[in-house]
């Protein structure tokens, strides 16, 4: 019997006959013969905990890392530098442990750092409260077009293509089980088509979804879209770029009623994905069909500070017809680094990071440009992401780019096929002009 499975033989027998079975094997009984393996694992022997160490750390050295490599990559995860401060914090017991705070009267310290998130965020998204976080900002999108359509009571749903594929390809599968129907709208010169969307939008529509700056980089026009959206009634949702509110208007004095997106930009690592950070950010007036929870802010019995949930709208805490969603795995620890990074940062360190993204992808564009080998995609004011159409295959770009320990922008061909040869590159604080320039020249050469 494993070490690891405490329970003995009599127990497994009690609880198989509890299930109508005789045996463990009965479990199994659904997969052919023919496929089982039928002799022991060939395993190697045993290693020590110095051998299994090196052997680990040989097979990590294969993957390209950012230690080593500089990256160009970005389509919706960002190479952001990280105070060491954060994860310093994180690493803290009490926070490092810490899951839904069930018993919020001894979880103070806790309740307290989302609350300063939620804080934080509405500070940056120009709205008036926000949750304790969600799961990414694919999932962050399609609760927003669901919580629309709750509070108009339509069906139909508006989504700019220049939105992140991954989130509308998200926003599409929780439609699909909810009955809504999603409306894809076009774009010209890389931002929304405003008069497609106006065509569009109808009496139906629950909502019209932008990205900001969109998926191309570029900064879609906010305001007039908000006033398309508003003008059948509809709501207006943005998906925003935390880093980029540093110095872009904030969605909420352009007309947004919900803002969304993903936070890993602020002090979470790529971590190969995940785990990520959703934030999701509204007007006052719908705080109660908000998904997730939301902590406030009170006194105890003796007059001093205190947080507490607030708002429980998930099927755990209230009747299922009255929840607004059961998305409820707690992403505290990314919202506490979110926090932690912003409260270091300060308003003037968002700007300067922002200002630097601006202006480090602007001179890589230009110095794309002047080799010759790309030309312009679009002509649209982009913050620290841009399209430039290749010459040569973006595959072969970036095959060449890898074996100079660089990793190259993202193929749009992916996703647009009518964009073939573009090329999305992302350009962040933390690439240095010798960086760029040695990307500009191996991009360059021709192939």
């Amino acid at each position: 019997m494993s070490r690891y499975i405490p329970n003995t033989k009599e127990e497994q027998q009690g609880m198989l006959r509890d299930i109508g079975l005789s045996s463990i094997e009965d479990l199994f009984s659904d997969i052919p013969e023919n496929i089982r393996l039928k002799k022991e694992l060939e395993l190697d022997n045993p290693l020590s905990e110095m051998e299994l160490y090196d052997h680990m750390k040989n097979i990590a050295s294969s993957n390209a890392n950012l230690n080593e490599y500089s990256c160009f990559i970005g389509a919706g995860a960002y190479d952001h530098y990280i105070p060491v401060l954060v994860d310093h914090i994180l690493s803290r017991q009490e926070f490092y442990t810490s899951y839904t705070p069930y018993q919020p009267e001894i979880s103070q310290g806790m309740l307290q750092a989302i609350f300063e998130y939620q804080t934080m965020i509405c500070e940056l998204t120009g709205m008036d409260v926000a949750n304790a976080s969600m799961y990414d900002g694919a999932t962050a999108v399609a609760e927003a077009a669901s919580m629309a359509s709750g509070i108009t009571r339509r069906s139909k749903v508006l989504v700019a293509s220049t939105v992140h594929p991954e989130y509308r390809q998200v926003l599409k599968t929780y439609s699909h089980f909810k009955g809504a129907q999603v409306v894809e709208v076009g774009y010209k010169n890389g931002l929304i088509d405003l008069e497609d969307m106006e065509k569009k939008t109808d009496t139906d529509t629950a909502a019209i979804i932008v990205q900001y700056p969109n998926f191309f980089g570029s900064i879609e026009l906010i305001k007039e879209a908000g006033e398309i959206a508003h003008s059948k009634k509809a709501l207006l949702i943005v998906c925003a770029d935390p880093i980029a509110l540093g110095m872009l208007e904030a969605p909420g004095k352009l007309g947004a009623d919900i803002v969304v997106g993903e936070g890993q930009s602020l002090g979470n690592p790529l971590s190969f994905g995940g785990p990520y950070l959703g934030f999701f950010a509204a007007r006052e007036k719908y705080l109660r069909k908000m998904p997730g929870r939301i902590i406030g802010q009170t006194v105890d019995n003796l007059g001093r500070r205190a947080f507490v949930l607030t708002i429980q709208t998930r099927e755990q805490h209230i009747r299922r017809e009255k929840a607004t969603s059961n998305i409820c795995s707690n992403q505290a620890l990314n919202a506490l680094a979110a926090a932690v990074y912003l409260t270091v940062m300060g308003k003037q360190g968002i700007r300067e990071v922002a200002e630097l993204c601006l202006q480090k992808a602007h001179y890589a564009y230009d110095s794309l440009i002047e080799t010759k080998k790309f030309k312009p995609a679009f002509s649209t004011p982009f913050f620290k992401e841009f399209v430039v159409i290749s010459e040569s295959p973006v595959s072969e770009i970036n095959k060449k780019l890898l074996g100079h320990k660089i990793i190259g922008g993202y193929d749009l061909a992916r996703d647009y096929p009518e964009l073939k040869g573009g090329w999305l590159v992302a350009v962040t604080e933390k690439r240095t002009k010798q960086e760029i320039d040695n990307m500009t020249k191996k991009a360059g050469v021709v192939i």
